[in-house]
């Protein structure tokens, strides 16, 4: 494999809003696979008042160089006025399925 994958992890309101997004990602080779965790249990702060909220978490895989587009993509499609996003690098994986990956995902224009 010859450029690096990343990992971002996006948090949305519902389910449907996660897979909305990520069926996005990957119709525009932004991401080679999106995967949905249903459910997760959220507890932060938000305007001073402590929440606590069931939410979806969507998995992206994709290159480093798509990062930056995978994070405009989903401020833009997002419901929230401010999305988590988090992207991590990737260290390891099967050898068939990064080269998969790298496969999946449009190289940008130089």
């Amino acid at each position: 494999m010859g450029e690096r994958a990343v990992l971002i992890m996006v948090t949305t309101g519902a389910r449907d809003d996660a897979e909305r997004l990520g069926e996005g990602l990957v119709v525009e080779h932004l991401a080679a696979c999106c995967s949905v965790v249903p459910m997760v249990h959220s507890i932060y702060y938000w305007e001073g008042k402590l929440k606590r909220e069931h939410e979806a978490l969507l998995l992206v895989k994709t290159l480093e160089s798509q990062g930056q587009a995978v994070q405009d993509y989903v401020r833009a499609h997002h419901e929230y006025e401010l999305p988590e996003i988090l992207q991590v690098p990737i260290e390891g994986g099967s050898a068939g399925y990064m080269s998969w990956l790298e496969k999946q995902v449009a190289k940008p224009a130089n």
